[in-house]
């Protein structure tokens, strides 16, 4: 398995490509457009894009890979909230690409492009967000940054949600590469031992 991070363009969010075969790939989150010229670049088919939650950085570019056939996928509170007037407004009311998620993700296992992939929910930054476990690499979102956590003062946020969810990544058997909705990656046990967040 690959994880290739495609380096957000100002302002946006990480993106990132996962294949198992060099061929076709998922994307975790969609921040921008473009991405459709870069996997081709990179001779990547898309075949499923995976949304950590409905914040419009990272949700930008999700619209073209909709319009190509590319099936969505997020949390059902999460394909509630994308287009609504709470979410808009968290960026001044930026519009939003129009795109529909046909596929609904919860706590369980889910295969595509030959990748099998636990889902995770962790409500905190938003009520609907998700993270991603694939073999032995995590996609946290905003949920957990290195050294960080995502804003809970967002519409849906709620700080005691995202304690709970710190509490069920960390509590995960073993250690995992994190790569993050934001910065650097970091590691699960580097974020145990050193993100306060995590050790409150």
């Amino acid at each position: 398995m690959k994880v290739i991070k495609l380096e957000p363009y100002s302002g946006e969010a990480n993106t990132f490509a996962v294949t198992s075969d060099g061929k076709n790939c998922i994307l975790i989150d969609c921040a921008g457009e473009g991405l459709i010229e870069r996997l081709s670049a990179l001779n990547l088919t898309p075949k499923a894009v995976l949304l950590t939650h409905g914040h419009f950085d990272h949700v930008g570019g999700t619209a073209e890979f909709s319009a190509s056939g590319v099936s969505i996928y997020c949390s059902a509170k999460e394909k509630d909230f994308i287009f609504s007037k709470e979410n808009r407004s968290v960026f001044g009311g930026v519009y939003i690409p129009e795109f529909t998620a046909e596929g609904v993700l919860k706590d369980g296992n889910f295969s595509v492009a030959d990748l099998n992939i636990k889902v995770i929910e962790t409500p905190g930054h938003t009520a609907g967000s998700l993270c991603f476990l694939i073999e032995n690499r995590l996609f946290t979102g905003d949920t957990l940054f290195r050294g960080s956590v995502g804003r809970c003062d967002l519409p849906t946020g709620n700080f005691t949600r995202l304690k709970d969810s710190l509490k069920k990544l960390s509590a995960l058997d073993g250690d995992f590469t994190l790569y993050c909705g934001h910065g650097a990656e970091t590691t699960l046990e580097r974020e145990r031992k050193y993100n306060p967040y995590i050790q409150v």
